[in-house]
């Protein structure tokens, strides 16, 4: 533990060197081999140190050679730097990327654009207060607006008699039933049936006037309608065929002790039983008929055109006391919209008391985190401390005009932070590390809408900097659900963490659907639909040990999870490698450069300093250190032990 502290203070101490000043005088990579680290995992929520990385303390690490050890599958927290074993670890972490000039939008990515914009343009108001309405939620946890996606829910436009407003708001109706019904799925249906795949999102549609006396008797006053149970009840049938997992909990078996048929009828009877109380506080009543879930006007006029012209669509759900999940939220609409402006900086990565305030609203109210979590000394370690060494603008068309280094990206509206991306500029991309933002903004899902400013911002550094190309979101973990929504920004490329080769997304996730562990480049030739070989590709894949339960938030917008080396083991005996032979490269530790405080030399001139024990010592951590980082990276950054 001293020696890890020691390491920390060593790194800290160097940043302030190599990112502080506007021109440092140390251009060259100096890194502590911690070897072996194993960690409780965030994704998973393991209870043991199933988290399985190889780990550096970085005292400064030059752009190109980060830019290198991205590209083999490492990432940085703050200054330490770690590369998952993938055949190890417990929720292998793929790293993923996109060309910006080559990403295509979504339908929905576009959609968060243009809800920006509206609460830009004064459309989507949530302003100073002059009426306040209160929106239900029923979440599976805390009562954190944000801990659910019902967080997600737009805040409505008062009325001004306009059709246009009058259709924003009936697709903020629908879109925040769907979240209703997506919490009840989440917290009921996975619990009775004890599944652990990721289920269909509910899609809530209205029924159009000469449809509801087709649909069903005496149903003139139907508004709304959804099938969302027969899509859970499909996935529910594929999963018990052994594509996933399906257990009955006990309060879902029958009387005679049978298991109940997953069909619609059923799930829709579920869902309808458990929101029942919610739409009838807002003048709707909800009955399950046929497998599809139904939402009545209660009132002598048609609900959805009282909702569409009132300024404030829902009530107050009603106390009761058996219910400890339910919570209230307000969300407030003036009567005016006015025009506010976004203003988008970038900043040099330095501490800042108002960052670090919006980061600690965030983590208290988005991640659950107690206040001893977040710390200053947690944050700028996780945040704000930095290996990179900051390389200044050149004109030459080889630097971007803010330069190479570790950034801040500030998000402000009318002059207010409202949300921070964390961010390295590299010779080749932008390397997205975390997001921040304003809880009480939830419903603008800054964390999508930052994305795509990013991917704007590498399109736009093109002209002065050809080399940047490319956006990195991190890693992709396919065994987490939560973690799965990086592919939706395409055409995306997995890193085939044997051979350093990129894959697109498209080729490989069959492959992911099947097992945790693979080794990518051996399917590189497939295309997108092919069938896959089977032998080739149980030959070359770690079985699975069950599936990564997604029983942790993490916010579909955002990767929260730092390597926690607060709470962690770092293994001190020799390390075998377990992987196939095309793993090993080409090298000689005798090349290696080694730091000896000031002095800089090669492995094989320090030879007749050590004795035979220690000279065989050093070759297997050497060797050790080789692997993970490769030949060309081993011989040009400086190997340093942690007593130096």
């Amino acid at each position: 533990m001293a020696e890890k502290k020691k390491m920390k203070s060593e790194a800290s101490s160097s940043n302030s060197n190599s990112s502080g000043g506007q021109n440092s005088s140390r251009a060259e990579s100096v890194v502590t081999d911690v070897g072996r680290h194993r960690s409780s995992c965030g994704y998973c929520r393991s209870a043991s140190h199933t988290s399985i990385a190889h780990g550096l303390w970085a005292l400064s690490l030059t752009v190109d050679d980060y830019q290198a050890l991205l590209d083999r599958g490492w990432r940085r927290s703050g200054c330490f730097v770690y590369k998952p074993e993938m055949e190890r670890t417990c929720c292998p972490s793929y790293t993923i990327r996109l060309e910006a000039s080559e990403f295509v939008p979504t339908k929905e990515q576009l959609r968060v654009s243009k809800r920006v914009q509206r609460f830009l343009d004064g459309t989507l108001d949530v302003g100073k207060p002059e009426k306040v309405m209160n929106e239900w939620t029923i979440s599976g946890g805390s009562c954190s607006s944000s801990q659910n996606e019902s967080a997600n829910c737009v805040a409505m436009e008062s009325s001004s008699g306009e059709h246009e407003e009058q259709k924003n708001q009936g697709e903020q109706i629908i879109h925040c039933l769907s979240n209703q019904i997506d919490n009840v799925v989440q917290e009921y249906v996975k619990s009775a049936f004890s599944c652990d795949l990721e289920l269909p999102k509910a899609s809530v549609k209205v029924v159009a006037p000469a449809k509801r006396k087709l649909l069903v008797e005496g149903s003139e006053d139907l508004l709304f309608t959804s099938n969302v149970s027969f899509q859970i009840s499909a996935a529910l049938r594929r999963a018990k065929k052994g594509v996933g997992h399906v257990q009955y909990s006990k309060c879902s078996t029958e009387e005679n002790g049978q298991y109940p048929e997953i069909s619609p009828k059923l799930i829709a009877e579920i869902l309808a039983r458990h929101l029942k109380e919610v739409p009838e506080s807002c003048g709707l009543s909800i009955r399950a008929c046929n497998g599809h879930i139904n939402f009545y006007s209660t009132g002598n006029q048609n609900m959805y055109n009282d909702i569409v012209k009132s300024g404030t669509m829902w009530k107050q759900l009603p106390a009761e006391s058996g219910r400890k999940h339910s919570c209230l939220n307000k969300i407030f609409v003036t009567s005016q919209g006015k025009r506010r402006q976004l203003e988008i900086r970038l900043r040099r990565s330095s501490y800042d008391p108002e960052e670090y305030s919006l980061y600690r609203k965030y983590q208290l109210r988005v991640h659950n985190d107690t206040p001893n979590q977040v710390s200053e000394i947690s944050y700028r370690r996780f945040l704000v401390d930095s290996p990179l060494i900051f390389v200044p603008p050149t004109g030459d068309g080889t630097v971007p005009p803010c330069g190479f280094g570790s950034f801040h990206q500030q998000y402000l509206i009318d002059g207010q932070l409202v949300a921070v991306g964390v961010i390295d500029i590299l010779p080749k991309c932008l390397s997205s590390k975390y997001l921040f933002w304003d809880p009480d903004l939830a419903f603008l899902s800054l964390g999508k809408y930052s994305a795509l400013e990013e991917i704007r911002w590498v399109k736009e550094n093109q002209v002065h900097c050809p080399s940047l190309q490319y956006y990195y979101l991190g890693y992709y973990i396919h065994s987490c659900n939560k973690m799965r929504y990086k592919a939706a920004y395409q055409p995306s490329e997995l890193l085939c963490p044997l051979r350093y080769q990129w894959i697109p997304f498209d080729v490989v996730k069959p492959l992911l659907d099947r097992k945790r562990y693979v080794v990518l480049s051996d399917f590189a030739s497939l295309t997108k639909g092919e069938p896959l070989p089977p032998t080739t590709l149980q030959n070359h894949m770690e079985d699975l040990h069950g599936e990564c339960k997604d029983d942790v938030f993490i916010h579909e917008d955002v990767e929260m999870i730092e390597l926690d080396s607060e709470d962690s083991d770092v293994d001190s005996e020799p390390e075998t490698s377990s992987s196939p032979p095309a793993a090993a490269e080409d090298g000689d530790v005798g090349n290696i450069l080694i730091g000896m405080k000031s002095l800089r030399l090669r492995f094989k001139d320090l030879c007749q300093a050590f004795g035979s024990s220690e000279m065989k010592y050093m070759e297997t951590r050497l060797q050790r250190y080789m692997r993970a980082v490769g030949a060309e990276l081993s011989e040009r950054m400086v190997y340093q032990e942690i007593d130096e």
